[in-house]
């Protein structure tokens, strides 16, 4: 799916672009988007470092055993 964006730009005295503006909705939704990327990518990298794995409910535990 591909989302469109209507931006406006601003540009300095010479005409070159030096920032978009975006409605906040927009600004939400690319946040949104940007926060998925950024799980996904940090779940492809755990997957391809070969690190062994913990079943979630063993890491809370572990984690809950050092706040004590």
């Amino acid at each position: 799916m591909v989302t469109r964006y209507k931006e406006k730009y601003v540009v300095d005295e010479k005409g070159k672009t030096v920032s978009v503006v975006l409605d906040i909705k927009a600004y939400h939704k690319l946040m949104a988007e940007l926060e998925e990327l950024d799980a996904i990518r940090a779940y492809d990298a755990a997957k391809a470092s070969g690190d062994e794995t913990v079943p979630f409910e063993q890491a809370v535990q572990e984690i809950e055993k050092t706040r004590k």
